[in-house]
């Protein structure tokens, strides 16, 4: 016989935090509460009540109303009182909540909520006997429950690989992080003002192009529905900032996307940030003025001065920065001479030597080039301008004077990575016609990276583009050196990433 008196057993609830804070949400929206609010007026951040009440005695209170708004980052209750640390987009406050002060509803408000949700908070500023600096609230009302609790406080978000993930976690639980960007954006800024400064304007260009150009690399493809036809995400975007010089702008800059369908590492993002910049009737010389002006001054906006230290060197950013050629560095690298003296079959002996793997079609240019990449490059950490690059290897650059192999180009050099890329650019449409030519000619034997022939920039060229200078900067680069940051991915709010497995 049953017991009529037997019940069932009370589901037993799950000790899992995201189901807690879930039940928790309905019972708001159940007792007529809305857990996701619309607005709050705010009227005063953590770093300016800090400035504001610098001088207020320890103990002592003011009538000083304010209204904030931020994340819980930690609760502690200690019987009727409790503290809460707020944090809001310039800093953490304490909030110092008595339970004779807003009565017994509020608080147990306050003891419902939990680390991460978003709150408003009308309250009176005090300083506590301790010395703390906090808000007395008259009220708080919660503006965003939320669901995930953030990583525990000791152990933190360590992981390199989810920190880059999830970035919106990376930024609330390591305040350096948020100080990393930051930078980047005074960095940015800087650069921007520094440009206008010298008379140049800031231009858009397609970021869509017909013809993969203005670098050599490897593009996106995508495809153009309505025209039926492929077009590719930008590698550079020189070719129409340089149509802008034909069409009588003397300075011109872009601060701009570009994408390269090339491999992740360190140093490389397929989408990155850089500055390229057009000057009319200067050359080189011109632009590694302009490009050490541009840098100095983003240094001086991120750090306030121009010594800094990059992963344990010292590097000096002030005054004058040293040129040298690639030949000289490279023949001094090797011990012995090279140069576009040396026979095809002499370099690529050399070559050999220091295990650098030949391909076909290579000339004396592209080995030269192989052989500072291999022995030079990495060694140079004060800024060092290399110079006169072969001609093989700098297809829109212009010959230099009286040369038939090098061209008018520098490589910017900080701590062994190349940071800008300047030519006198080539403005003779007969050459560069030719040159373009021996891109497609590379294309068809099976180099990705070479440019593809772009009819309507000869036909630019041959409306007549005035002498001009034109660099390029690494944006994201940049950013690493004054941030002494060693990945790519440390100053990329959201960097690129294999899938989730």
């Amino acid at each position: 016989m049953s017991d009529s008196n037997t019940t069932e057993t009370p589901t037993e609830i799950v000790d899992d935090p995201i189901e807690v804070r879930k039940a928790k949400r309905i019972a708001l929206i159940e007792q007529g509460a809305e857990p996701y609010a619309h607005n709050f007026v705010v009227d005063v951040h953590a770093e300016e009540l800090e400035r504001r009440h610098a001088d207020l005695p320890d103990g002592e209170g003011t009538e000083d109303t304010v209204r904030m708004a931020g994340r819980i980052m930690a609760i502690r209750n200690q019987g009727k009182v409790a503290f809460i640390v707020l944090r809001d987009a310039t800093g953490d406050i304490q909030l110092f909540i008595r339970i004779d002060a807003v009565g017994e509803e509020l608080f147990a408000f306050v003891k419902d909520l939990d680390i991460g949700d978003w709150i408003g908070v009308v309250g009176t500023v005090l300083r506590t006997r301790r010395g703390q600096l906090s808000v007395a609230p008259a009220s708080i009302e919660l503006l965003t429950k939320s669901l995930r609790p953030l990583p525990e406080k000791f152990h933190g978000m360590t992981d390199k690989e989810t920190r880059y993930r999830q970035r919106y976690v990376d930024l609330v639980m390591n305040p350096e992080v948020k100080e990393v960007f930051a930078k980047r954006f005074k960095i940015i800024a800087a650069i921007r003002t520094a440009a206008m400064e010298r008379g140049f304007l800031e231009v858009e260009t397609p970021m869509l192009h017909p013809i993969p150009g203005g670098a050599t690399a490897r593009p996106f493809v995508t495809h153009h529905n309505a025209l039926d036809k492929d077009f590719y995400l930008r590698i550079a975007p020189e070719l129409n900032l340089k149509r802008l010089l034909v069409g009588g702008f003397e300075r011109v800059f872009e601060i701009n996307r570009s994408f390269r369908n090339e491999g992740m590492d360190p140093q490389h993002n397929p989408e990155f940030t850089m500055l390229e910049a057009y000057q009319a009737y200067t050359d080189i010389h011109g632009m590694k003025e302009f490009t050490r002006h541009l840098i100095q001054e983003a240094c001086l906006a991120a750090n306030g001065t121009l010594q800094i230290t990059y992963q344990g060197n010292e590097v000096d950013l002030s005054g004058e920065w040293q040129s040298r050629t690639m030949i000289e560095l490279v023949s001094e690298a090797a011990g012995e001479e090279v140069s576009f003296n040396k026979t095809l079959t002499e370099l690529k002996t050399l070559a050999n030597r220091y295990q650098i793997i030949l391909q076909e079609g290579w000339g004396k240019g592209k080995i030269i080039t192989e052989l500072y990449e291999k022995l030079v490059e990495g060694k140079l950490v004060q800024p060092t301008f290399v110079t006169e690059h072969p001609l093989e290897t700098s297809p829109l650059a212009k010959k230099k004077a009286g040369s038939e192999d090098v061209t008018d180009r520098f490589e910017l050099l900080i701590c062994g990575r190349e940071f800008a890329n300047a030519f006198s650019e080539l403005n003779d449409p007969v050459d560069q016609r030719e040159r373009f030519a021996a891109q497609v000619a590379a294309k068809d034997a099976g180099d990705e990276e070479a440019m593809g022939y772009d009819e309507d920039y000869i036909r630019a060229l041959e409306y007549g583009m005035p002498p001009a200078g034109g660099m390029g900067l690494g944006i994201d680069r940049l950013v690493m050196l004054l941030t002494d940051s060693s990945s790519i991915r440390d100053v990329l709010l959201f960097p690129h990433m294999r899938d989730e497995a």
